[in-house]
């Protein structure tokens, strides 16, 4: 069994209402049942937006940390999900559920070792 992070992918911008977000948020609470139930699940949670970001590098000698993301885009991770499953392609299909149900893009990486 490998671990994989999914990484969905969001504009960044107003959050959709309540209306909109909650049947969504129902379905993606029906798929993490479903991975938990096939022993599948490890971790998921939503993450801030990217101005709560801070990122902490190495200038010359000194530590530095600076609030703001790492790179200024129109997309950032908006959430992750670590999964263990068979290979690929089992992540794959796992991560085409939460496409379907969001509409979003899902990065699909394993860990090493």
């Amino acid at each position: 069994m490998t671990l994989y992070v999914l990484n969905m992918i969001q504009p960044v911008g107003e959050v959709p209402p309540p209306e909109v977000l909650g049947p969504v948020m129902a379905e993606l609470a029906e798929i993490r049942r479903d991975l938990e139930s096939q022993e599948a699940w490890v971790f998921g949670r939503r993450l801030h937006g990217p101005e709560e970001s801070t990122v902490v590098r190495l200038r010359d000698e000194e530590v530095v940390a600076t609030d703001g993301p790492w790179v200024e885009s129109e997309e950032h991770v908006g959430g992750i999900v670590i999964v263990e499953v068979k290979d690929l392609d089992a992540a794959l299909k796992v991560a085409a559920r939460y496409v379907r149900v969001t509409g979003l893009p899902m990065e699909v990486r394993p860990f090493q070792g």
